[in-house]
Parts: C-alpha cells; structure tokens; sequence
C-alpha cells in the first residue's frame, strides 16, 4: 500500500529529459515546453524556445542536443516548403514526422560518423606510433557499413 504522500517516486526529482505538453481542443491544439538545455549536470541556456515551426500549422519540440534538434527542425522545414510547393497545398502532420524520424537517424549517424574520423585523425596526429588511413564501421537494425578514410582525406586541424 502508499503511504498517506503516495509513492515514493511521486516526491523524487526528475532530472532528465524536457517537459513537453500538448492539448487537443475543438479545431486545434495547444503546445507548451519547458526552456531549460542542459548538457549533463549543467544548464547551458536556460530560455531556449524548444517548440519549433516545422510548416505553417506544424510544429516539433526539440529534445536531446539543441543544436542538432534545430538543424534537422530547418532541414525538414525546407524539405516541407518544397513538398507543399509541388503538391499545391499544406503537408500532413503524417509528411512531416516521416522526415523528422528519417532525416534526424540520417543526420545523427552522419554527423557520428564525421566525429569519430575528427577524433581519429586528432589522436593519430598526437601518436607517432598511430596514423595510415581511418577505418569507420556503422552498425544498426539493417546491417553494417564498413569506410576506409584515406590519409590525405583525414582532417587537419593545425598547420603540420
């Protein structure tokens, strides 16, 4: 049985994630967020509007790294501009959360891939005993993708 203050877990404080809120009403819908970005233990902006316009009448509410979440929100924002353009008329709620999830996994592993070849060719510049060519292998639900990054394709970050 709960004690007379009910569970346990209803006093505790939730320390991660973004409180997002959307109510139906007659005709439409009202969004809410919270401000607060944090990046581990630390609040790096504490005003930041996460409800983002991804049309006229669409919206998303950034969650994980702010930075990311509003680059893919401006990607799919002109990918619905030219999509409405052509078909002649709104996009659907549907269109827009099939390029969010699309684009977002596409960008996410893209932009992982462009770290790991960074930290790569970084580590092998401080190595005498590392260096050759950056090997990256992807792995996800549908497979693996093996790259080879030649030498002279590796970034440079620093006169050599």
């Amino acid at each position: 049985m709960f004690e007379e203050t009910g569970p346990e877990w209803l006093s505790e404080e939730v320390k991660t994630g973004t409180t997002i809120i959307a109510i139906e009403f007659d005709g439409g819908v009202v969004l809410g967020s919270d401000s607060r970005v944090s990046a581990g233990a630390s609040v790096v902006n504490r005003v930041m509007n996460k409800l983002s316009p991804l049309h006229d009448k669409i919206y998303c509410a950034l969650s994980g790294s702010a930075a990311d979440a509003q680059t893919i929100a401006e990607i799919v924002n002109y990918q619905l501009d030219v999509h409405s353009i052509e078909i002649g008329e709104d996009p659907q709620v549907r269109s827009a959360a099939t390029l969010v999830r699309n684009i977002s996994y596409k960008y996410k592993e893209e932009l992982s891939a462009h770290l790991i070849v960074a930290a790569l060719s970084l580590a092998m510049n401080r190595d005498g005993s590392s260096g050759g060519v950056a090997y990256i292998v992807t792995i996800d639900e549908h497979g693996t993708e093996e790259k080879v990054v030649l030498g002279n394709q590796l970034p440079t970050f620093f006169d050599q």
